[in-house]
């Protein structure tokens, strides 16, 4: 006698169906985002490259402001931010000013290469001193190495 499955009502199936929703495949692409915008974010946050002068000094405790930043690169151009556009010496007061919304203890960084001219870097300080702009530095690339050899 062949065997007979029941048919209707009374029928068990042998994997029910499941309402749950299965969030392995959102997850496994959530961390591959996330790993990507890891690498990619500091690469856009840099700016105009410039070859910074190297140093022994001891960086500066970070605040919890964002501080600004004025970069002179290799021709002597002049950038706030993370702009494309170089401004020109009479422009960057005015705007350094608009952007701290006239808060002139914001802490103001200034960049330069090391091929460009010394006294153009600091007419770039005396510019901002002139604007009333009292926290204003240089940004310079720690030399690691030195350090190490020294033993600090």
């Amino acid at each position: 006698m062949p065997l007979m499955l029941k048919r209707g009502p009374g029928r068990r199936r042998a994997n029910p169906l499941s309402a749950e929703i299965n969030v392995t495949p959102f997850v496994d692409v959530m961390l591959v985002l996330l790993v990507i915008f890891m690498i990619t974010a500091p690469m856009l946050a840099t700016g105009v490259p410039v070859d910074l002068p190297k140093t022994r000094a001891d960086p500066l405790p970070s605040g919890d402001d964002q501080p600004l930043v004025v970069t002179v690169d290799r021709e002597g151009q002049i950038f706030v931010g993370t702009q494309d556009q170089s401004v020109t010496p009479d422009q960057l007061a005015p705007m350094l000013a608009s952007i701290a919304r006239d808060d002139l203890t914001k802490r103001v960084y200034v960049r330069g290469d090391t091929a460009v001219a010394y006294g153009k870097v600091v007419g770039v300080l005396a510019l901002l001193q002139g604007a009333g702009f009292r926290n204003a530095g240089m940004v310079v690339d720690p030399d690691t190495a030195a350090r190490a050899l020294e033993g600090g």
